[in-house]
This record gives C-alpha cells, sequence and structure tokens, in this order.
C-alpha cells in the first residue's frame, strides 16, 4: 500500500541519528501488521502518515490518519527489533477503553472466568424456579446474564462485535417489561432454596464483594475519581462545574504516565491536581453524594487509591441491598427480603460496577428507596427528583411515578411539589457560585450540552465518526429512539390506568432501559440502573390489597405468603 508521509522534522532533531530504523522503514512495519493494515483497507485512497522516534523508550510512534475520520490507526515499533509493540485501530486510538485487557473494569479478580462464571452459576441456580425449567422467567434469568457474551468481545479490544451484541438483550429486557407492566398478570419466580441459605449466601457474596474492592486500592475509574474531585470542590466552597482540574497550558508538576502525558497541573486554586477535564457531566447529587466520604478521606490531588471513591460505592452498594431487602420484607416478609438481597448481590454486572468505583448505584439506591415508600407520593417526588438529579434518565420516570396507582389531581400537586423542593435542595450548590443564572447556564452547558453532542464507539449510534466501508453509520436512530422513550414515560402514566407495585417496578425498568438504547454512549456499568426493578416484576407475589389503600408507608402489604 502506498501511503503519503508526512515529514516529522522533530525527529531528525531528537534523536535519528541514533535510531536503527528510519522513518519510512517504521511505517511500513507498522502498516504491514495484520490488524493496521485490515483496518486501513476501508480508508480508500491511502492514509496520510508519521512516525515520530522516541530516544527514551527506543520505540517508533507510527500514526495514519483519513480524511473526516481523523486518527484511524496507531502503531509502537520497537527499534532494535523491527517489531510492533501496539497496534490501535479505529475506536482503540481514541479510547484506551476500548482496547481491552484483563481488569480494565471491574478488577482482574471478578474477570477471572471461573469467579464470573461462578456467580452466574450463583444467581440462575438460586433463582431459577428448578420446578418449571421452561418456564419463560428462567429464560428471563439468563437474558439478564446473557450481557456477559458482549462483555467477552468488549474485554478482547473487539468493540464492532460486542457493542452489536448488547441491543438484543435490552430490547428483550424492554419488551418483557412493557409485557408485565401492561398485561399485569404472571406467576413469580418461585426459588427452591431455604430462606436462611438466601440470607448466608447475601451475606457471603456481599462480604467477597466488597473484599474485591477493597483488594484493588488504585481500580477506581475516570467517573469515581470525578465524583471525589466534584466533592472536594463543594467542601471548598465552588460547584463541580466548570471547576474541574484541567490540562490546558498549565504548568505540569507530576509524572509522567505510560503515553509519556503528564495528567497533573498546578491549577488555578494553586494545586497540584489531576486534570478531568469532562468529570462535570453528572447531576448535582452524583457529587453531593461523595461528599461525607471526601469530608473522612481528603482528596490528595492525585489520580491515587481515592479511598473517597471506594467508601461512596460500598456505601451505596450496601443501601441498594439494604432497600431491596425493605422492599422484600414489605412485600413478602423475610424470605422476599433475603431473595432480593441474594439476587443484587450475585448478579456479577452489580460487582462489577461496584469494584469500577463508579457512581451508577446511586440512582438506583434512590429510586428503590422510593419504592419502598411508593405508598406515599411525597416520597415518590422527592425519589424521582434525586435519582434524576444523579443520572438524567431518572427525570423520564416523573411521569409514571406521579401517576402511581391512578391519576389524580391531589397526588400529582404533591408530586410536583415534592419533586420541586427536592430539585432546590440538589441545586443548592450552584449558589456557591457568584452569579446564579451563569452557574445555571455553565451546569447546563457542562452536562446536558455535552452529552448531547458527545462521540463514542459503545453504541451503534456513534459509529459514523469513522466514515469506514463495512461500519455502519446508524446514528439517524438515535434522535428517533430517544423520542420513543419520551412517548413511552408519558404513556406509562396512563396505561394501564390502575397500577399496583409490579406495574410500577416493571414500567420503571422499561423506561430506563428505553433511555439507555438511546444513548449515544452506553455501557455495562448502566445495568444497575434498571435491575433492582427488573428483579422486583419477577419476584414479587401478587398482591389482593392495592398500595394506595396502605395507610401506613412503612406498613406491610398484607400479601398471600411469599413461595
Amino acid at each position: 500500500m502506498a501511503v503519503g508521509i508526512l515529514a516529522t522534522p522533530a525527529v531528525a532533531a531528537s534523536g535519528q541519528d541514533t535510531a536503527r530504523l528510519t522513518e519510512d522503514e517504521a511505517i511500513e512495519i507498522a502498516l504491514a501488521h495484520p490488524k493496521v493494515s485490515s483496518w486501513l483497507e476501508r480508508y480508500p485512497p491511502d492514509p496520510t502518515t508519521t512516525a515520530t522516534f522516541r530516544a527514551e523508550t527506543r520505540t517508533w510512534l507510527v500514526k495514519a490518519w483519513s480524511g473526516e475520520a481523523g486518527q484511524i490507526a496507531q502503531a509502537v515499533v520497537q527499534d532494535m527489533t523491527g517489531t510492533v509493540g501496539e497496534a490501535w485501530t479505529g475506536p482503540q486510538v481514541a479510547w484506551k477503553m476500548a482496547r481491552g485487557g484483563e481488569g480494565s473494569f471491574g478488577g482482574k479478580t471478578l474477570l477471572k472466568p471461573y469467579v464470573w462464571v461462578a456467580f452466574c452459576l450463583v444467581f440462575l441456580v438460586g433463582l431459577a424456579d428448578l420446578r418449571r425449567p421452561l418456564a419463560l422467567r428462567n429464560l428471563d434469568l439468563l437474558v439478564l446474564l446473557s450481557f456477559s457474551v458482549s462483555l467477552v468481545f468488549f474485554s478482547r479490544g473487539e468493540i464492532f462485535a460486542s457493542v452489536p451484541l448488547v441491543y438484543p438483550v435490552l430490547g428483550y429486557v424492554l419488551v418483557r417489561s412493557v409485557w408485565v407492566g401492561v398485561r399485569k398478570r404472571e406467576r413469580p419466580l418461585r426459588p427452591l432454596w431455604p430462606t436462611w441459605v438466601f440470607a448466608a449466601a447475601a451475606i457471603f457474596l456481599l462480604g467477597f464483594r466488597v473484599g474485591l474492592n477493597v483488594e484493588a486500592p488504585r481500580g477506581v475509574i475516570d467517573v469515581g475519581l470525578a465524583g471525589v474531585v466534584g466533592a472536594s470542590r463543594i467542601l471548598d466552597g465552588e460547584t463541580p462545574y466548570g471547576n474541574m482540574p484541567q490540562r490546558g497550558d498549565l504548568e505540569e508538576c507530576g509524572p509522567e504516565d505510560a503515553d509519556g502525558e503528564v495528567r497533573e497541573r498546578i491549577q488555578t486554586n494553586g494545586r497540584c491536581e489531576a486534570a478531568i477535564e469532562r468529570g462535570d457531566t453528572y447531576g448535582p447529587v452524583a457529587y453531593v453524594a461523595y461528599v461525607p466520604a471526601t469530608l473522612v478521606f481528603e482528596w490528595s490531588g492525585k489520580w491515587d487509591s481515592l479511598p473517597g471513591a471506594h467508601t461512596t460505592s460500598i456505601l451505596f452498594d450496601l443501601l441498594t441491598i439494604v432497600a431491596l431487602a425493605l422492599v422484600g420484607f414489605r412485600f413478602g416478609g423475610v424470605r422476599l427480603a433475603a431473595v432480593l438481597a441474594f439476587a443484587w448481590s450475585a448478579y456479577p454486572f452489580t460487582a462489577y460496577a461496584l469494584n469500577a468505583n463508579t457512581n451508577d448505584t446511586i440512582m438506583p439506591a434512590l429510586l428503590v428507596f422510593g419504592f419502598w415508600l411508593a405508598s406515599s407520593t411525597w416520597a415518590r417526588g422527592a425519589a424521582v427528583a434525586l435519582a434524576g438529579w444523579t443520572k438524567f434518565g431518572g427525570l423520564l420516570l416523573a411521569p409514571l411515578w406521579a401517576s402511581y396507582p391512578r391519576l389524580d389531581l391531589g397526588r400529582l400537586v404533591r408530586f410536583a411539589v415534592a419533586f420541586a423542593v427536592a430539585t432546590l435542595v440538589s441545586f443548592l450548590i450552584l449558589l456557591l457560585e457568584p452569579g446564579l443564572w451563569e452557574a445555571i447556564h455553565t451546569f447546563w452547558h457542562r452536562t446536558v450540552g455535552f452529552q448531547v453532542g458527545r462521540d463514542s464507539p459503545f453504541s451503534l449510534w456513534g459509529w459514523g465518526q469513522y466514515h469506514a466501508q463495512g461500519i455502519p453509520d446508524l446514528g439517524f436512530l438515535q434522535p428517533v429512539l430517544a423520542v420513543l422513550s419520551v412517548i413511552l414515560a408519558v404513556v406509562a402514566a396512563f396505561v394501564p390506568r390502575e397500577k399496583g407495585p409490579i406495574e410500577l417496578a416493571a414500567l420503571t425498568a422499561a423506561i430506563l432501559v428505553a433511555f439507555q438504547l438511546s444513548l449515544t454512549h452506553w455501557f455495562y456499568l448502566y445495568l444497575p440502573w434498571f435491575l433492582p426493578f427488573v428483579l422486583l416484576w419477577l419476584l414479587l407475589p401478587r398482591e389482593d390489597v392495592e398500595l394506595a389503600q396502605d395507610r401506613n408507608p412503612l406498613a406491610r402489604i398484607p400479601v398471600a405468603q411469599y413461595p
């Protein structure tokens, strides 16, 4: 393949004389690598290339560009041996998380095949109705676990294989959740294990998961860093929005990473801090949630072990389990409480999120507590607001939760008041800035504005950015799905007209899944958003007394004994 070679003057000046290979030889070796050459075949005419010799590592960094696609390939050639040490193509060039590798997310121990499969088997065997092995709800459990197939390809760095495998599974969960939410009558799962086994297994799995989290002190991804930094800014009297540590032209103050880049810079506050330019893209509750742990474990300014992130992730994982147990006790007694706690603890993707130390269990924890108190309109309104100002998809639940168990003007007013009060409390941190309207503008620009315009390879809707032959551009479908998710959220307020707890759980899951289907950036860490509500429609027994008739929000609903 003939290529256009762009001269790199710095090479000759900095170390060309000491290199064994020439620029042309380094480029030829890089482009001959099977992974690189097969990808470049998607880009006629031939790309433009550069090669830079790095004397300190005695390697050549070879890059290739093609028109609108920008940089399409990158390789590292060993100068002494003439071999390719690294080769990245397509999304792997800009996205390190697309390169695969053992333990990139979720921790190395959890992702060992025997550990992951053990979690899957425990989840399936523990919850399955073994007396009716062909029951549809057993298939539901298998489908929840089938995200693991996509994860295998992701871990190998095969993004164009992993991403398409997600959508049939999300689509199945969406259809099943809508079906249960509208049809109203299905038998719950009937697990066989004794109650004490579920309780003991939940406690063991919880301890094991926390142990995995603690054993990997540096297992905090950028989301966890953003939470700690945002909380640190709040404690310093600033909002996170527009005040995250930057790189820019600021003075370097830390060591180089594996790619020769320096993340730590002297910020405008005079501190040497690790840059995380886009860390302020979440709702305000996502940062306030980290404040307690950051008060105890002050941020060092570095992307180190970040004990505040570990503590917050463990805390909200525990809170979600507690909330599920409370829901279970309310609707089915001690047995259902133990089963729901076990189900969350055994599902491998909740452990995956825990070990990545993200903020993705904050929203479900708030929503499940709201579900526990769902007979209180005030509780529902506050829960949806707090959840929505953590992850914006939660805001779509407002019509459904406001109309539960049926549309009523008085309930709508109380819901709106509770929602408004919780929203005002959530945004009190904007008052830390000198100008409120400027703070609101910055918040919108840094969060919703950024999310709407971002590109990502982790959905089918973002592949058009690669302009590659054989890679479909399906971006036109993304706004259609976004509109459909809004329509579903509105329709759920009216259909069915009367809703019980199962309908509330099923339609909540459906709305959250529909929102995820429309995202340009989707990841496995988002599965805990809707998992609790899928578990609830799978396991909650059918009750004869409407939730609305229960005047005491903390009382158990009188139902048939959970099997």
